[in-house]
């Protein structure tokens, strides 16, 4: 049996939760759209204020990350659920080119199979516009404002993904910090951009609806940002070391990737527990 091959059976049970997450994100993202946005909803006329619907769409897509990140799921796959993080770790070496590819083919499938689940679940009210899908276009201003926004918002979430990630202290908050940024994203930013940062979650809705209108930024974009956040971060950081691919680092849970928590005995906790005693500001100089 080759190295890949064995990576990818026994680290399947971490692409199917890959791939389950990012289903569950889009079926929460797709019912609170529609019940928010749909125009038969009693929900949508009953809030009438679409920056207050945008702020409880927010609340759920945010609610549901965090939730998805500090479940035992995510603790075992690490939580991304979106390719560009993913392939951003694989450039900084923390995960390896088979585990890339299948977390990345797993999140495209996982996506596709929560909007094709809401479809099912809702019919023509998640179908029909304005909801359409949930699907992610460029606002009124234009794709060039789009692409910045886009790249922007990826860039500040993956940089607050490294700068609490790659310490011991903040690890545990790594979760919440990227679930109120998709809070405060989604209010703020969607009318800019759809607010994607994740090509999965875009062509996830553009392959059944068929609205592919800027679909090339919602690949390039979040990609961009992120590299550009790993590569900022390595030059500013006093190391310019990486701890680990994990967003929710529990050590309760086996870490399968290029962990110097796990190299250098470094306990990191769950959110919910107790944290122990402090052992160095920063893992990649343990």
């Amino acid at each position: 049996m080759t190295s890949a091959a064995k990576t990818m059976r026994q680290h399947l049970p971490l692409y199917l939760i890959e791939a389950a997450g990012l289903a569950v994100f889009m079926l929460a993202a797709g019912v609170a759209g529609t019940a928010l946005e749909a125009p038969g909803s009693a929900l949508h006329r009953l809030i009438v204020d679409p920056l207050l619907r945008r702020l409880l769409m927010g609340l759920v897509m945010g609610g549901t990350a965090i939730c998805l990140i500090y479940s035992p799921w995510g603790a075992r796959s690490g939580a991304h659920f979106n390719p560009a993080l993913t392939l951003t770790f694989a450039a900084l070496d923390k995960i390896g080119a088979t585990d890339a590819a299948m977390y990345v083919l797993a999140q495209f499938i996982g996506g596709l199979a929560g909007v094709l689940l809401t479809l099912a679940l809702l019919g023509p009210a998640f179908a029909q516009p304005p909801v359409s899908y949930i699907v992610t276009v460029p606002g009124a201003l234009g794709v060039p404002l789009a692409v910045l926004m886009e790249t922007a918002i990826s860039f500040t979430l993956m940089s607050a993904t490294l700068y609490c990630g790659n310490r011991v202290k903040l690890m545990r908050y790594t979760g919440l910090c990227c679930g109120l940024l998709i809070v405060a994203f989604v209010t703020l930013e969607s009318p800019f951009s759809g607010m994607s940062m994740n090509p999965a979650r875009s062509v996830a809705s553009a392959l059944p609806s068929g609205i592919w209108s800027g679909a090339w930024l919602y690949f390039a974009a979040p990609l961009a940002g992120m590299m550009l956040a790993a590569g900022v971060y390595r030059s500013a950081s006093a190391s310019g070391g990486v701890a680990c691919a994990k967003l929710n680092h529990d050590s309760e849970a086996p870490c399968p990737f290029n962990c110097r928590f796990a190299a250098h005995g470094i306990h990191v906790p769950s959110l919910l527990r107790k944290l122990p005693p402090h052992r160095s500001p920063d893992p990649a100089t343990p």
